[in-house]
């Protein structure tokens, strides 16, 4: 089975210059915490409500702070042709627990999280990778 099997192929996406307030009050309508950020078809990073309250609100930065200055920039990525063990593996070794996905040509075409991956792959494997993005860093 390939990741693009379990992905969630509706995303929101945020803009760069999209405000904090912005992308917070989508997170709360849509009852999500992670957001990708793209500049065009280009995937540029990823937000979520936790950057938002640590790099934004706990640095006393204001609701009208950019998506770019909050944002996680360094990405990590999985093609929707990869086996689903390549996901666990990669939020493994970056202790995160939702992945954007690109196609072959680079463009964004969906989110992988570990709850969509455990529900498909060995119960064990999806518990191996939880206590290790649950490890303190």
């Amino acid at each position: 089975m390939k990741i693009r099997d379990v992905m969630s192929k509706d995303v929101q996406v945020a803009l760069p210059t999209d405000t904090i307030q912005d992308v917070a009050a989508r997170m709360g309508s849509g009852d999500f915490g992670f957001i990708p950020v793209a500049d065009g078809e280009r995937l540029v990073g990823t937000i979520t409500d936790r950057d938002i309250a640590v790099r934004a609100v706990g640095a006393g930065l204001g609701p009208t702070t950019t998506v770019s200055q909050a944002m996680s920039g360094q990405v990590i990525t999985v093609l929707d042709t990869d086996p689903l063990q390549t996901a666990l593996d990669a939020m493994a070794r970056g202790k995160i627990r939702r992945l954007p996905v690109v196609d072959k040509h680079e463009r964004l075409v969906g989110v992988v999280s570990l709850g969509d991956l455990s529900t498909r792959v060995k119960e064990k494997y999806a518990g191996e990778a939880l206590e290790t993005i649950s490890q303190p860093g």
